[in-house]
């Protein structure tokens, strides 16, 4: 990417982390009547697109608190684009039905392409990994959360009653299990293709 400015719209990115309800407010009655219309046009309905939309500023939020998002494009087109995509993708699901597209043209750079892309990728693979995480056993998943909660592994043993020898050696083998799951999941080399 040449430009690499931050966006003027990386207020709104900001506005998500802060949970900023006035700007907040503002981007719902700026960006969502443009994603709800669009998801009317093509089959679906008003509750509908107010779950795309919640399900997309989740994972926008997401990928900004884990990975620091940094807008360098308009949020409006990278937001619709996000929206629209989760929408067909809905579709594609849903195969009993009939489909018609209603394509409006909608001026998309190459740069709002790319965060989607980044932003699809991101949040399969965050699919993917609690899918995974809830196949392992309970132990694991208990072992594992306190460990990402309390910095310390004594911390960790000693809250769930157990020697620190044996929390280190359980939480290596709970993390190679759940690296396991993930890479003999289908849905693993779907997103490596991605990639």
């Amino acid at each position: 990417m040449a430009n690499t400015k931050i966006h003027a719209d990386q207020k709104y990115i900001e506005a998500l982390l802060r949970n900023d309800t006035l700007v907040l407010t503002e981007m719902y009655k700026k960006f969502a009547p443009k994603v709800i219309g669009y998801i009317k046009k093509n089959s679906g309905d008003e509750p509908v697109a107010q779950d795309i939309i919640q399900e997309v500023l989740i994972t926008i939020y997401k990928q900004a608190k884990e990975k620091g998002l940094q807008l360098t494009c308009p949020f409006d087109a990278y937001f619709f684009l996000l929206c629209k995509r989760r929408w067909l993708n809905e579709l594609k699901k849903n195969t009993d039905s009939l489909v018609t597209i209603n394509e409006e043209i909608v001026s998309i750079s190459d740069e709002s392409i790319h965060f989607v892309e980044e932003t699809e990728i991101f949040n399969a693979k965050h699919e993917l990994y609690s899918e995974m995480f809830d196949e392992l056993g309970k132990a694991c998943k208990e072992l594992l959360k306190a460990s990402f909660t309390i910095k310390s592994m004594e911390e960790v043993a000693s809250k769930l009653g157990q020697s620190y020898g044996y929390v280190r050696k359980k939480k290596s083998l709970c993390i190679g299990k759940l690296t396991q799951l993930i890479q003999n999941s289908p849905k693993f080399n779907q997103i490596k293709k991605l990639l």
